[in-house]
């Protein structure tokens, strides 16, 4: 894991005084709320529907049981006992007093840890694959290249002040497990024909009210031109995104009224104009980043032991467990563990203060101290030995951790919702928790299968309804929440926006039209056929006619 050197700590520092000022000047009044605003929002703090929320930054979603530590003792000191798991792979606190917000930076930095670009019109949180390092499709460690832009990024003077928010997602793998086309800027780590390693840049990708699939902007770009093109891009973005029109300031809608040639003419003629030279990273540099990254102390292992083939087969809960939370590791004999956030009776990507605790004591005991947060709002514990998944398994069935639904139909992706956010214009959460009550039957939704459905509380789209299988947009007319559904989204390599099935539904109506649409999926799919090729195959027509079959 990425270390802080001395200009870390200093900036951090110098962050967590320079915001103690601020706050002590806003209560005396000295500093209205419109004053006040982008300071706080430059520190991550949002003004909720009912109390702050502060957003802390989860750099490509990697932290160590230390860190996780302390987020534990800040819910519990600062906040109601809990956190929760954001899209881009960031921590929020929903409860805390404006008067303890220094102090809870204070405890951050004292971990290496920060709310730096978590909002504001800036270069967000760099997100990446939960399962970088060790999973074995990827062609390299996609970390210590997310790890350079959140270094060359972090309070960039140029691009503090963008026409809008701006993300980034790294993966170094086919699969994408970052959802990177849905990103201002998407990159993938690839080789070339030659072997050489280097970067597919896409471009003009988001969601929001106006949903669009990045374009390839750059197939294969060389590893020492990545910072000088991206500088060039941010530049002509900065220089030409709509700032009059919120609506319209993303980089997607520049690059759809531009068209992607005359873009990419646009970039390609202001990275002439630059001296690469002076912003290009040295290979002392990268190697030095990239030794944060080696790999742990791997024991020599034989990959499956007769004992744990044992437990497989005479345990039924822990094989279901085995069956959908653990991804195949790259060394023999290790594993990598998903960790569900998404029980019934919790929203989804909450977890409880107690619960970080004992993830952060297991990530100790089993996985070398590292944990990582994903894109779905889950956790991950990356490296650990086949032989101690069952002891693993009981520890974390002890805390409430151990639900088996990793890419099923409980697997919901949810966004606070009117719950909490000022923004939402309908509840998304309790929606969340009726669908994955309805499909509660453990042989039933395995027998679903993979499934993604995604739930906003709004048009800004913060849980990804866009991109699911089945995704669930909550709005509100004349007082009265209803649900509007689309099919066919798609958040893998495959990135696709869901079609748009017609009028929407209330909660009930909608919960009973899903278990249609699914019932029907079972009763026509063919030989291992997912939900998303079973739509692909019959149409958006036949979907259709069974959600709305009793309108």
């Amino acid at each position: 894991m990425y270390r802080y050197d001395e200009f870390d700590h200093e900036v951090v520092q110098s962050r967590v005084k320079q915001f103690r000022n601020q706050v002590e000047r806003r209560l005396k009044g000295a500093l209205t709320e419109e004053q006040f605003r982008p300071l706080r929002l430059q520190n991550g703090l949002y003004l909720q529907l009912h109390a702050y929320m502060l957003r802390v930054a989860v750099p490509y979603g990697t932290l160590n049981s230390t860190q996780l530590r302390q987020l534990a003792m800040i819910a519990d000191k600062y906040d109601r006992g809990y956190g929760h798991i954001t899209t881009r792979q960031n921590m929020q606190f929903n409860w805390p007093e404006l008067t303890d917000v220094p102090d809870i930076l204070q405890d951050l930095a004292d971990v290496q840890m920060h709310c730096f670009q978590t909002s504001g019109n800036c270069i967000r949180n760099v997100t990446s694959d939960p399962y970088a390092g060790a999973i074995a499709d990827e062609v390299a460690d996609p970390r210590p290249t997310a790890e350079l832009l959140r270094q060359w990024s972090t309070m960039h003077p140029e691009f503090a002040f963008l026409p809008r928010k701006f993300k980034i997602a790294v993966v170094a793998s086919p699969n994408d497990r970052a959802v990177i086309r849905a990103h201002d800027i998407g990159i993938e780590i690839k080789k070339n024909a030659n072997g050489e390693i280097g970067y597919h840049i896409l471009v003009g990708g988001g969601l929001g009210r106006t949903p669009v699939i990045g374009q390839t902007l750059q197939p294969f770009l060389a590893r020492e031109g990545l910072l000088p093109y991206l500088e060039a891009v941010m530049r002509v973005y900065n220089r030409y995104g709509r700032r009059d029109n919120k609506y319209k300031a993303r980089i997607k809608i520049l690059v759809t009224e531009t068209g992607i040639d005359e873009f990419r003419a646009q970039v390609d003629a202001e990275y002439e104009t630059l001296t690469p030279s002076d912003i290009a990273v040295s290979q002392d540099e990268i190697d030095r980043i990239s030794s944060y990254f080696t790999g742990p102390n791997y024991e020599n292992l034989s990959d499956e032991s007769e004992a744990l083939k044992d437990q497989i087969k005479n345990d039924d809960d822990f094989s279901g467990w085995y069956e959908t939370n653990i991804m195949p590791h790259k060394t023999p004999g290790y594993a990598i563990v998903n960790i569900s956030l998404k029980p019934l009776d919790i929203a989804p990507g909450d977890i409880t203060s107690g619960q970080m605790r004992a993830v952060s004591d297991l990530a100790d005991q089993y996985s070398f101290g590292e944990i990582r947060t994903t894109h779905s709002q889950n956790i991950v514990l990356p490296h650990v030995k086949k032989d101690d998944l069952p002891a693993l398994y009981q520890a974390l069935k002890a805390e409430k951790l151990a639900v088996d639904n990793i890419g099923l139909i409980s697997d919901i992706i949810c966004c606070p919702g009117m719950d909490y956010c000022a923004l939402a214009t309908a509840r998304s959460i309790p929606v969340s928790q009726a669908i994955a009550e309805r499909f509660s039957d453990k042989t039933r939704e395995k027998a679903i299968g993979e499934m993604q459905i995604k739930i906003s509380g709004c048009i800004n789209a913060c849980g990804h309804h866009h991109v699911g299988h089945i995704g669930i947009l909550g709005l509100e007319k004349a007082g009265v929440e209803f649900y509007q559904v689309k099919l066919g989204g798609d958040s893998s390599e495959n990135t696709a926006v869901g079609d748009i099935t017609g009028p929407g539904f209330s909660q009930d109506e909608l919960v009973d039209g899903i278990e249609r649409m699914v019932d029907f999926y079972l009763n026509n799919k063919k030989d291992n056929e997912r939900f998303i090729d079973s739509y692909r195959r019959l149409g958006l027509g036949a979907f259709k006619e069974v959600l709305y079959a009793d309108r």
